[in-house]
């Protein structure tokens, strides 16, 4: 005659495989969907400010490119990691020129395509000259909006496309900026 488990042993092991299924349904969302993200550093003042925490949405990309105005987190590139940055160091920047566009800095104003950008969202006016510069294919232009304080591509050029984890979606914290973080438009700088 056969005897089963006793009850407490298969309680407990039921909680455990729920919990193993909770894990592993955690980890493929992190690793495919979303996952939450600590702002470090002020080169996206005032859009984001240090400490803000974010969700970052992978999902959209697999589905189109990455749009003007969009606010990207990627791995560093090679150019980035040459400078001692290690792969494991996400930056935080947003979409300028997107492939063939040309980007050029010049008097306080971002140009891309010879086309004047309005930036209401900035901290302030960039206070240095780029040359214009044609984005590749594959690869992007991706600015601070603080401007004169950040590390991005008038300093150390384009971000290939596969370097992006993703897009900030969701200010989660702190609970009094709680909301979508937005994309500017072209036009409007809204």
């Amino acid at each position: 005659m056969a005897t089963s488990a006793p009850p407490r042993w298969r309680a407990w092991w039921e909680n455990i495989q729920i919990l193993i299924i909770a894990l592993i349904l955690a980890l493929l969302i992190r690793v495919f969907v979303a996952e939450p993200r600590f702002i470090p550093s002020d080169s996206m003042l005032p859009t984001l400010e240090v400490g803000d925490r974010l969700i970052v949405e992978k999902l959209s990309y697999h589905l189109r490119p990455p749009a003007f105005g969009e606010i990207v987190v990627f791995d560093p590139p090679q150019q980035l990691q040459i400078q001692g940055y290690t792969k494991d160091q996400a930056f935080i920047k947003r979409i300028i020129g997107q492939p063939g566009q040309t980007v050029q800095v010049n008097n306080g104003t971002v140009f891309v395509n010879q086309q004047p950008l309005q930036e209401p969202y900035i901290a302030a006016p960039p206070n240095y000259t780029l040359p214009p510069v044609t984005v590749p294919e594959g690869e992007f232009f991706v600015m601070g909006d603080n401007r004169n304080n950040s590390n991005d591509s008038h300093v150390w050029g384009f971000l290939p496309q596969q370097n992006i984890i993703g897009r900030a979606w969701f200010r989660f914290y702190p609970f009094d900026r709680l909301g979508l973080v937005e994309r500017k438009d072209q036009e409007t700088g809204y």
